[in-house]
């Protein structure tokens, strides 16, 4: 039998009241300074990190949101703003809806503080504060077109790059006519005059150093600069893609038999060169008056282009049609009836005058009497000697030339 501990008799009083448990001893390393700031430290770490998450959750929430704009805007950041001045123009467009700090903030979560440039950029409808920044940082900026139509002196596109409020700067003078190629060309905001007119003349260069790689070997044009200068009178004489060709056939046949080109817009760039538009009808007393331009008078091509041609028309005159025609005249419909004869020629014009006519007594016919001192209809000049000639019409006497000199082989 195993011996039991003696029972030390208790008294009922003691037997009623609780047994005491003994108290922990507190150890002596959870007293150690050290260990109480690690624990405070921990505790600390533990803090800044839920912290951390909760700000990198808003902030994410904040850039990814979706921005105030209802449309898709245009807004220009003048050069060198710093990021609270880019902030403050951000926010009176409307482009995004946060704080100057919120703006700063981001910029810096996406270290992109060095890298906002200026310019004038598109922002995307309901655009967010990370779409924003990354606009910015690309710097993708918006492309503004400028078209030059083919026909225009560099007169005339000097002056509209002066009229364009756009671009910057002046233009020290104007280019030589025919060295600027008429294209739409792409640009951005404050972009200097000159460069656009280097960017036009590189152009020039390029496509006619292309057609003039590829020109018949048979045409007339012995140069580049030639080249240039007959297809700005075809670019002048018509606007319709389907007849440059043809119409450079004329030329270069009238070329080729040294025949007169006789050509109306040379006879109005003699007189007003490069304003380019004489707002008139040609006088038949001009058509006769020397000019180095009026190929009425002189012969062979005039001594420059008369305007910048396109490029189709650079290719109409390197390449023309595959015709005999000598006279062309407007057919009334806004095209052109081409012939090999003066005298189906002169055929054609007298169906073009008996046109006019006819729409000239339309359009009396539906309008009310005019007073006795209105001016004269475009079709009916009260003074005879103001007619403008027909386009190419030759005088007998350049139809005696061509009688009497047979077409010849190319040279």
């Amino acid at each position: 039998m195993s011996e039991r501990p003696p029972i030390s008799p208790r008294s009922a009083r003691a037997q009623l009241e609780p047994e005491q448990v003994p108290q922990p001893r507190r150890s002596e390393r959870a007293r150690n300074p050290f260990v109480i700031v690690g624990n405070a430290i921990f505790t600390l770490i533990i803090i800044a990190m839920i912290g951390a998450g909760a700000a990198y959750f808003y902030g994410r929430q904040m850039l990814e949101a979706q921005g105030p704009l209802q449309a898709d805007k245009i807004v220009n950041i003048p050069a060198k703003l710093g990021t609270m001045d880019i902030a403050d123009i951000l926010i009176r467009e409307g482009v995004i809806d946060t704080s100057r700090w919120g703006f700063l903030g981001g910029v810096t979560a996406l270290k992109a503080r060095s890298e906002l440039k200026s310019g004038e950029y598109l922002f995307q409808r309901k655009a967010s504060l990370r779409d924003v920044i990354d606009v910015i940082v690309d710097g993708k900026v918006v492309q503004h077109n400028f078209t030059i139509p083919e026909g225009l002196t560099s007169e005339q596109i000097v002056a509209r790059l002066l009229e364009n409020d756009i671009l910057s700067g002046s233009i020290k003078e104007v280019p030589r006519e025919g060295t600027l190629l008429p294209e739409t060309y792409k640009f951005t905001r404050g972009t200097s005059r000159d460069q656009i007119i280097q960017r036009l003349q590189q152009a020039q260069k390029r496509a006619l150093a292309e057609v003039w790689e590829r020109r018949n070997p048979d045409i007339l044009v012995k140069s580049p600069e030639q080249l240039v200068t007959l297809a700005s009178i075809v670019e002048k004489e018509t606007g319709r893609a389907d007849e440059r060709s043809r119409v450079a056939a004329v030329f270069s046949n009238r070329l080729r038999q040294k025949m007169k080109l006789q050509s109306d817009p040379t006879i109005i760039y003699g007189l007003v060169g490069g304003k380019g538009t004489l707002g008139r009808p040609i006088k038949r007393s001009e058509i006769t008056q020397p000019s180095p331009y009026n190929t009425y008078v002189v012969d062979g091509l005039p001594p420059g282009p008369i305007a910048n041609p396109g490029r189709a028309s650079l290719e109409a005159a390197a390449n023309p049609a595959r015709t005999r025609d000598l006279f062309f005249v407007a057919d009334g419909t806004g095209g052109h009836a081409f012939t090999e004869t003066y005298d189906v020629h002169q055929k054609n014009v007298v169906k073009l005058r008996a046109l006019e006519k006819q729409q000239n007594d339309t359009v009396e016919a539906a309008e009310e009497p005019a007073p006795a001192a209105s001016a004269p209809t475009a079709f009916a000049p009260a003074d005879p000697s103001n007619v403008s000639a027909p386009r190419t019409a030759s005088p007998a006497a350049a139809q005696k030339k061509q009688r009497a000199r047979p077409p010849q082989a190319a040279q």
